[in-house]
C-alpha cells in the first residue's frame, strides 16, 4: 500500500513539475519579447530574428575564446601527449613539457606579468622548503598566501613602474587576460602544495585498506580522487619543475577545476585510467549539447540581462521570482560549461580533476549538499585544507563562518560577497541544530516515516528560499536588496507569491526524495 501509494504521489510531483516548468517557459518568453528593448548587454544572435544575451562578461569572453581556445589546448595535448608515448618520460619529464607549454600560454595571457607569478610562486616554494617540517608552518604559509590574496586584489596586480621608472615599459606589455584574477587559483595550489609537503611524512586521514573495500572505484582496480589526494608522493615529487607545472598546468590554470597537489603529481607519472577513450568523447559530446542548451537559453530567456540592467523593480512579484530563479540556473550552466570544458582537456591530458557541478542545481534541497555539489573541487579543497586543521566537526558551528568568509574573500572584496558569506553561516545554522536532531529520532514505522519525510520536504522549501536569497544577494542586488525583497515579497501582492513558491519548493523537494530513492534502489541492486 505504501508503495502504490508513493507512485501515485509521484505522479502527481512530475505533472505538478510539467505545468510549473510550462509556466515558467511562457513568463519567461513574454518577459523577454516585452522589456528586450530596455535590457543591456544582447548582441545579434546565431537563430534567425533572436537576439542573444551576452550581458555576462565572464561567460561572454569564455564563448568568444572557445574557437580559439579549443585549436590551443588541441595542439598543446598532441604535443605532451606525443612526447609522452614517443619518449616513455614520467614525471620530472612531463612536468618539463608541460611547463614550457603552460608557460608559453601563460606569456600570451599575461605577458610580462608572468614575473610576478613566477616570482610569488618561487617565494612560495622557498618559504615550504625552509619551513615545511616545523610545527608552526601552517600558520606561516596562511599568513604568506592570504596576504599576496589581498594585496594583489588592493594594488590590482601591481605595476612594474612602481619598481622604479626604468621598469615601466614592461606595463605596455599586459597580455590579454589579468593575472592577479586567474593568480586566485594559483594561492589555493599554493596552499595545497605546503600543506601536502608539510603531510608527506604523516599518516594520510584516510584507513587505505578499508577504503579500498568500500570504495567501488578502488576495488575494481582503479584509482579514486580521494585515494590519489590522501596517499602521499615521493618526495623526489617536491621539486620546483614539478611545483611550477602543477601551479601554471594549462588546461586547468584559469579556472579549475581545483585539484590538489599530491593527485596532480601522482597522475604526471600514470595518466588517468579511470575514464576510457570511450567515455572521455562521450563526456565532450555531453558538453556539446550543454553549450547548445545554453545557447538556448540566452537567445530565448534574457534572464540576466535583466540582472545587470536594473529593471528589477519595475516587475511583479511573480516576475522577479521567475528572473530570480532564470538567473539561478544560467549561473549553474554557465560554470558547468566552463568547467567541464577545462575538465576535459585536463582529461585528454591525462589528468583526472574533480568534477565540479556533479548534481544539477534543481537538485538540491539542502545547503550541504548544494555546496558539495557546486564549486564541488573547491569543496573538496576546502575541507582538506581548512575544515579539517581547523578541529573539523568538532567545531563546525565555528567553522563555516571561516571557512565562508575566506571563500568570500577568495572570491573579491565585496561587501555583497562577504553579505553572501554571511547569510550563508546563518542559514547553515538551523540545518545544523535539525540534522543533529534527526539522528537522534528512531523512525521505526510508517506513519514516523510519513511525518520524518513532510517535515524534511517543509525544511527543503525554506532552504532552497534562503539559498536563492543568500545567492541574489551576493552576486546579483547586494546587500541593500534585501530591504527591496523584503518589500517586495512581504506586503499584500507579494504574499501569494511567496506563498505559491515555498508550496512549488516543498513538492519540487519530495521530487528529490523520490530521485534520491530511486538511485539508491539502483545502487542496492
Amino acid at each position: 500500500m505504501d508503495k502504490s501509494w508513493r507512485q501515485r504521489e509521484l505522479v502527481f510531483l512530475l505533472l505538478y513539475a510539467v505545468i510549473f516548468y510550462i509556466i515558467i517557459i511562457r513568463y519567461s518568453l513574454q518577459l523577454s519579447h516585452d522589456h528586450y528593448n530596455k535590457l543591456y548587454g544582447l548582441r545579434t544572435g546565431l537563430f534567425s530574428g533572436r537576439l542573444n544575451d551576452v550581458s555576462d562578461a565572464q561567460w561572454r569572453n569564455f564563448r568568444n575564446n572557445l574557437p580559439i581556445l579549443t585549436v590551443v589546448f588541441g595542439l598543446f595535448t598532441l604535443i605532451a601527449n606525443g612526447l609522452r608515448a614517443f619518449c616513455n618520460l614520467k614525471a620530472e619529464g612531463m612536468s618539463i613539457v608541460w611547463l614550457l607549454i603552460s608557460l608559453a600560454y601563460l606569456s600570451y595571457l599575461h605577458g610580462a606579468f608572468i614575473i610576478f607569478i613566477l616570482s610569488i610562486a618561487s617565494a612560495n616554494f622557498l618559504l615550504v622548503k625552509i619551513f615545511g617540517r616545523t610545527k608552526y608552518f601552517p600558520f606561516v604559509l596562511w599568513v604568506f598566501n592570504l596576504s599576496f590574496l589581498l594585496c594583489n586584489r588592493v594594488y590590482e596586480g601591481y605595476s612594474f613602474a612602481s619598481f622604479g621608472n626604468h621598469w615601466a615599459y614592461l606595463d605596455k606589455f599586459r597580455g590579454t587576460f589579468r593575472w592577479h584574477i586567474c593568480f586566485n587559483f594559483v594561492v589555493l595550489r599554493m596552499i595545497s602544495f605546503g600543506y601536502d609537503y608539510h603531510w608527506s611524512d604523516h599518516n594520510a586521514y584516510v584507513d587505505q585498506e578499508k577504503h579500498i573495500r568500500h570504495c567501488p572505484i578502488c576495488s575494481s582496480g582503479k584509482t579514486c580522487y580521494r585515494m590519489l589526494q590522501e596517499r602521499s608522493v615521493g618526495i623526489d615529487k617536491f621539486s620546483y619543475t614539478v611545483y611550477l607545472c602543477y601551479l601554471l598546468f594549462a588546461p586547468l590554470y584559469i579556472a579549475g577545476p581545483i585539484i590538489s597537489f599530491n593527485a596532480f603529481a601522482s597522475q604526471l607519472d600514470t595518466p588517468q585510467k579511470s575514464y576510457t577513450l570511450k567515455q572521455v568523447i562521450w563526456y565532450g559530446f555531453r558538453w556539446i549539447l550543454s553549450l547548445f542548451l545554453m545557447e538556448i537559453m540566452t537567445h530565448f530567456f534574457y534572464y540576466n540581462a535583466f540582472a545587470i540592467s536594473g529593471i528589477w523593480k519595475q516587475l511583479s512579484p511573480m516576475e522577479v521570482f521567475i528572473v530570480g530563479y532564470g538567473v539561478l540556473n544560467f549561473m549553474w550552466l554557465k560554470f558547468f560549461l566552463i568547467w567541464r570544458y577545462f575538465r576535459f582537456w585536463a582529461l585528454v591530458s591525462g589528468i583526472e580533476a574533480p568534477e565540479n557541478m556533479p548534481r544539477c542545481i534543481n537538485n538540491c534541497y539542502n545547503l550541504e549538499s548544494f555546496w558539495k555539489n557546486w564549486h564541488a573541487s573547491f569543496n573538496k579543497w576546502l575541507v582538506r585544507y581548512m575544515y579539517i586543521p581547523l578541529g573539523g566537526s568538532r567545531r563546525k558551528l565555528l567553522n563555516v563562518w571561516v571557512v565562508f568568509t575566506f571563500v568570500a574573500i577568495w572570491h573579491d572584496l565585496e561587501w555583497k560577497l562577504l553579505s553572501w558569506a554571511w547569510l550563508t553561516c546563518i542559514f547553515f545554522i538551523p540545518e545544523m541544530i535539525v540534522k543533529s536532531a534527526a539522528t537522534s529520532i528512531k523512525v521505526d514505522n510508517v506513519f514516523k516515516e510519513f511525518i520524518f519525510r513532510e517535515l524534511s520536504a517543509v525544511a527543503g522549501a525554506i532552504t532552497i528560499t534562503c539559498l536563492m536569497v543568500a545567492n541574489l544577494v551576493g552576486f546579483v542586488i547586494g546587500p541593500s536588496g534585501i530591504s527591496w525583497l523584503k518589500s517586495v515579497f512581504l506586503q499584500a501582492e507579494g504574499l501569494p507569491t511567496l506563498f505559491g513558491l515555498l508550496v512549488t519548493f516543498y513538492i519540487g523537494t519530495k521530487l528529490m526524495f523520490h530521485v534520491s530513492d530511486s538511485k539508491q534502489r539502483i545502487h542496492q541492486s
